[in-house]
């Protein structure tokens, strides 16, 4: 196979891969966050290498502490009444 053949084959895996991610995101939100933490959880594994550890620690969903006790975003709970 030829360089270039091979180089516009990788570009077009990659651009599937960003779409179906995008998607993903979209779509199943609930799963892609099961999924991350998984994902973060095996890195940093004592026995992982540091960089792993590191990418793992960056990957980690912030540590957010709201009001509403989940931990969340705090866009779960009611809407506040309309000022006229």
């Amino acid at each position: 196979m030829d360089r270039g053949l091979l180089l516009q084959y990788a570009i077009i895996a990659l651009a599937v891969l960003a779409s179906a991610w995008v998607v993903l995101k979209k779509q199943l939100p609930g799963t892609v966050r099961r999924l991350r933490g998984a994902l973060v959880l095996w890195l940093l594994k004592p026995q992982r290498p540091a960089r792993l550890q590191a990418l793992g620690r960056r990957l980690a969903p912030p540590a957010g502490g709201g009001d509403d006790g989940c931990g969340g975003c705090g866009g779960c709970g009611p809407n506040p009444p309309r000022q006229h």
